[in-house]
């Protein structure tokens, strides 16, 4: 026996011979002394110190009862130094006493203390009880740390108590939090009698270990073997319901419990609100709420987050201002589910009072709080609070940094994004593929070629890249870095298609124009076990309205309500109205409009303007524009867009209205930029700019390049150009922001590079028609990807036909 103890240790405690136990009277008369009880009465470390003062005044300290009370005393309220000192002091140890010290170890030490307590006493000649190795195995079990468990398992077994069943359970317990719910069932099997404790533990052992399926099934057995579940029973069964999402046996886990009794216990009716949320039923778990006649803080919990897992954040926020006003303090999982329900409602308001709440009730140090407080903030638009938060945070775990970065790529900061990204792998972080798919949107709106093959690659050493969302994040990238190419042999590569998958490659062939290709890649899904989404119907219309195909568009408009029953939403309406107006059906796109069963917003009308200008129309024009400025006033982009509608049919009184509107009410158009990358640094260029090292050579090339495109049929479109001068329109014309990135390019670049460009507006007809025959003059391939798709430009001819 004592050849196997040190194994329970990283050291051998020193081994003395044990003093015989002394003898006391059986009734001494200290033991009724006003100080001794005062004892009986303490459960707090504060009441034990202020009894022991009158103890110490009174010479009872050396009393063997009053010590061995003390022990026990200091022991089981975790006073772990306070009973050992004493222990220590104390001569004669009855095996009690090292029984009660263990007891308090094994509830309040770390496991390496309580093991090595454990063999002191079996050195110091004490036999173990089976009460002692259950601790010691609760301990193990609860730190999951299997070694030791299986160590203090053989102790167990070595000393006699293998068949014992309170053991044994112990046992069963310790392997299933260690998540070797296996071995539990081998010694389940074995046992040649079982109450219903064991039968309870190896039911909770498969139900929390994702099992639920096989926990239900012993609950079966467990009856055929005349065992009648009881409530411990029933609160591992619910759970295991919900995981399996089976509304079917859940209903009948509850019938039973109400059939014995067990529904007005508090954890039965919460675990059967848990159960019927999870399953979809909020109507039955709400009707099971309402009629508790007690509830605790899980209850509120298990509905407020029901609710918001059901898509009812209103409901969700309504039922924790009841849970506020029944003065209940809030837990962890409380402020997460109000923070999600707030996230989802873009609740910005509400948000911040629950952010106030948690911090006042002391949950401001949770990282899982501070992660849903982030995600909260960036939900609602507001990418500097949740900044605020995150730098705040004293740990920030993986999760905390991956909700940062997705705040900043979904809240038009994708360099803030990408940034935090490069940081956090400065400080040695691994990236998980949640990481990579918040940050690949980011190098997707950047839109850098150079980028795009190096996360490839960062994904593919991380052995991230077969995850069916990196993928798919990778083709959105490549399509939206003009490399369509990548995009469809990662596309072909992927035995397995999410629908985003399905999507992302449609996009990529609509934004690049190719809305036939689109087409035909969705005949293709249709065919396959994917089904198409909302999102799937949105990116065919697009790409319909990028490359003019009306009839196509308005088939599909129709298949998504009549063949697959999806609800047509603003979105979708609002690509309808841009694939008829940019062909050119402008009064049927303002008919559409206006008998539409939903609001039309801003998008609506945008994209009537827009096409308005294209097609040069006023009076719908007009009519645009005036929903637009009753709908988003301060925006500049439209007062722009009307006075461009004007100036190309030579209306200059009405330009010079707008623009004096504007300047009145302090409105100023967004500027245009267009960027480069060249060797791995961003180059921007701002329309008529001079401030660039490389100024003079970037002017001088472009005067060279319009010499030689005149010769091919190149002539300034000067009625782009207002207020100014006749001989400075050309001038004007020529320091486009799109013009002085590609003279930049074909300055630093080798004869037959391909020059790519992202420009913030979309292309205006004199750099697109100029784009055209520098093409053609200088034997490159130029790609510009504007606001609304890609313009590939070769051999003079530009991949949209001219028509954008």
């Amino acid at each position: 026996m004592a050849t196997t103890l040190p194994t329970l240790l990283p050291f051998s405690p020193p081994s003395y011979q044990r003093l015989p136990q002394r003898s006391s009277p059986s009734h001494p008369s200290y033991l009724s002394h006003p100080s001794f009880l005062l004892l009986h009465d303490c459960s707090h470390p504060n009441e034990i110190f202020q009894a022991l003062t009158p103890i110490i005044k009174n010479c009872l300290i050396s009393e063997p009862f009053v010590q061995n009370k003390l022990v026990a005393l200091f022991s089981r309220c975790g006073c772990i130094n306070e009973a050992s000192k004493l222990f220590s002091s104390i001569l004669y140890k009855p095996d009690e006493l090292y029984h009660c010290l263990l007891r308090g170890h094994a509830h309040h030490s770390p496991l390496e203390e309580s093991l090595s307590f454990y063999s002191q006493m079996r050195l110091a000649g004490v036999g173990p009880l089976v009460y002692s190795l259950t601790y010691l195995l609760k301990s193990c079990g609860d730190r999951s740390d299997l070694k030791r468990g299986k160590e203090v398992h053989s102790q167990l077994i070595s000393n006699g108590f293998g068949s014992n069943i309170q053991a044994m359970t112990s046992v069963i317990n310790m392997y299933c939090k260690c998540r070797h719910v296996e071995d539990a069932r081998k010694m389940f099997d074995r046992m040649p009698e079982k109450d219903l404790v064991c039968w309870n533990a190896l039911v909770a052992g498969y139900a929390q270990n994702g099992l639920a399926k096989e926990a239900l099934e012993l609950v079966v057995r467990m009856q055929e073997c005349g065992q009648r579940p009881d409530s411990i029973t029933i609160v591992s069964a619910l759970p295991a319901c919900a995981d399996i999402v089976s509304l079917r046996i859940g209903k009948s886990v509850h019938g039973f419990a109400i059939r014995a009794g067990f529904d007005t216990l508090v954890n039965i009716s919460t675990a059967v609100v848990d159960m019927y949320s999870k399953c979809g039923s909020l109507s039955s778990a709400r009707l099971v709420f309402d009629r508790m006649p007690v509830k605790n803080v899980v209850s509120w919990n298990s509905m407020i987050v029901g609710y918001v897992s059901c898509n009812e954040a209103g409901e969700a926020l309504k039922l924790y201002k009841m849970f506020l006003e029944e003065g209940i303090n809030p837990t962890d999982v409380t402020m997460m589910g109000v923070l999600q329900a707030c996230s989802e409602l873009s609740d910005l308001e509400e948000g911040r009072e629950a952010h106030k709440l948690l911090v006042r009730n002391g949950l401001g140090s949770d990282t899982s709080v501070m992660n849903a407080l982030i995600t909260m903030y960036s939900k609602c638009k507001r990418t500097d609070l949740a900044a605020e938060v995150f730098q705040s945070l004293q740990s920030k775990s993986l999760v905390s940094w991956n909700a940062m970065i997705l705040s900043y790529s979904q809240n038009d900061r994708p360099t803030d994004a990408v940034n935090l990204f490069f940081k956090m792998l400065k400080k040695n972080i691994r990236p998980d593929s949640f990481t990579l798919v918040s940050v690949i949107p980011a190098l997707a709106y950047i839109s850098l070629p150079r980028q795009a093959k190096w996360i490839h690659g960062y994904a593919i050493r991380l052995l991230l890249d077969s995850n069916i969302f990196v993928r798919t994040a990778l083709i959105d990238l490549y399509g939206k870095c003009g490399a369509l190419s990548s995009a469809k042999l990662l596309f072909d590569l992927m035995t397995e298609r999410h629908v985003t998958t399905w999507n992302a490659m449609i996009d990529g062939y609509g934004s690049h124009g190719l809305g036939k290709m689109s087409l035909w890649l969705f005949e293709e899904m249709k065919r396959s076990p994917v089904k198409p989404s909302d999102v799937t119907f949105l990116n065919i219309l697009s790409a319909c309205s990028h490359a003019g195909l009306v009839d196509e568009g308005k088939k599909y408009f129709r298949s998504m309500s009549e063949d697959y029953g999806f609800e047509v939403g603003i979105d979708h309406y609002g690509a309808m109205v841009d694939l008829l107006g940019r062909s050119g059906r402008l009064e049927e796109a303002w008919s559409f409009i206006e008998q539409m069963p939903l609001k039309p917003s801003i998008s609506i009308y945008g994209a009537m303007l827009g096409a308005c200008k294209i097609h040069k129309n006023v009076q719908i024009g007009e009519a645009a524009a005036k929903r637009l400025f009753e709908l988003e006033p301060e925006e500049g982009g439209y007062h722009v867009l009307l006075a461009n509608i004007y100036a190309s049919v030579s209306l200059w009184e009405d330009v010079a209205r707008v623009r004096k509107m504007m300047e009145k009410q302090g409105i100023q158009k967004t500027p245009g930029y267009s960027f480069i990358e060249f060797k791995n640094q961003v180059h921007t260029f701002y329309s008529g700019m001079t401030n660039h090292p490389q100024a003079k050579q970037i002017y001088a090339k472009l005067d060279e390049l319009i010499e030689e495109i005149r010769l091919i049929g190149y002539i300034p479109d000067k009625n782009l150009v207002r207020d100014i001068e006749d001989d400075m329109k050309e001038t004007w014309l020529n320091s486009h922001s799109e013009k002085l990135a590609i003279a930049f390019g074909l300055i630093n670049t080798k004869p037959g590079t391909t020059i790519q460009i992202r420009k913030n507006l979309r292309v205006c007809s004199d750099c697109h028609n100029m784009t055209k025959l520098i093409s053609r003059s200088t034997g490159r391939e130029i790609i510009v990807r504007d606001m609304n798709r890609f313009h590939h430009f070769k051999d003079g001819k530009c991949s949209c036909g001219d028509y954008w």
